[in-house]
């Protein structure tokens, strides 16, 4: 369907709450808290706050992959933030991410100055140096993990509120919107494909935070698992992002942090909270996700 009818925008504008598709209630032109609440805080000194929408995915892989490489200091509590419910407007959310956006992490390494970092691609920079891993040292090498790292952040954007928005939540379906969309969302692909085709991984041979922030989007692109967009897009034709998707979905750490804080699809593949290793139990986790 397409929406012909004109329209001319008003000399100043103003904000329509009924206006906005699935998202409206929660959708606001000002920031700062709606109402009191503080935040859990668990045992260990990495506290997340998140969901497991792919900004949140960035974020327990990278956890996961650091305790599987033996840095008991990543251990982490993960708390679940409903924001469809604007739990990400309390006091104390916004407290940690002032822009009201998960994923949120607290570092209570010192108890008497805690760190906050907020945004996913600071998280994964923030770990990733915390932990002296999944980030190269040599400037130039470097240099390119980067470079990847902070295209997906420029380039997600662009995936998610532009295309997911106008292609699967937006009230009305707006053909230039989502053609204009689809075609920058292609274009993207493109590049990962072209890039993907001379090298095992975003940054080179190496497995890298530019990796663990592209995959939780491109990756399900690729695999029709985004927006039930596949064969809009005919991602298939993206051969060596669909290799790399599928390579990195293998890890063991990978499986485990795609569960944690997401509340939906099978059983088997939610965890709402984690606050231990021992919570991927199938006993466990199956008590969470019943919850």
């Amino acid at each position: 369907m397409t929406d012909s009818s004109p329209y001319t925008p008003p000399a100043i504008w103003q904000w329509n709450k009924e206006n906005g598709g699935k998202f409206a209630s929660i959708n606001r032109p000002i920031a700062g808290a709606t109402h009191d609440k503080d935040l859990p805080v668990g045992k260990h000194p990495l506290q997340l706050y998140s969901l497991a929408t792919p900004n949140g995915v960035k974020v327990t892989v990278m956890l996961e992959e650091l305790l599987a490489l033996g840095h008991s200091g990543a251990e982490y509590d993960a708390w679940l933030v409903p924001i469809q419910e604007g739990a990400q407007f309390s006091s104390g959310f916004v407290a940690v991410n002032p822009n009201s956006k998960i994923p949120a992490l607290m570092d209570r390494s010192d108890a008497a100055n805690p760190v906050r970092v907020f945004e996913s691609g600071a998280i994964l920079l923030y770990l990733a140096e915390k932990f002296g891993a999944f980030l190269p040292r040599k400037p130039a090498q470097r240099a390119e993990c980067l470079s990847w790292l902070f295209w997906q952040m420029g380039s997600g954007p662009l995936l998610g509120g532009g295309f997911g928005h106008f292609y699967a939540y937006a009230p009305t379906k707006i053909e230039y919107a989502i053609d204009r969309y689809a075609m920058e969302v292609k274009r993207q692909m493109d590049v990962l494909n072209q890039r993907l085709a001379a090298h095992e991984y975003l940054a080179g041979d190496e497995y890298t935070v530019a990796d663990m922030a592209a995959w939780p989007w491109y990756g399900a692109l690729a695999k029709g698992q985004l927006y039930e967009a596949g064969e809009f897009l005919q991602v298939h034709e993206y051969t060596h992002v669909v290799r790399w998707a599928d390579q990195i979905a293998k890890r063991p750490a990978v499986q485990r942090g795609r569960k944690v804080n997401r509340t939906w699809g099978e059983l088997a593949s939610q965890l709402h909270e984690r606050h231990d290793a021992t919570d991927f139990d199938t006993r466990t986790q199956d008590k969470l996700a019943a919850t």
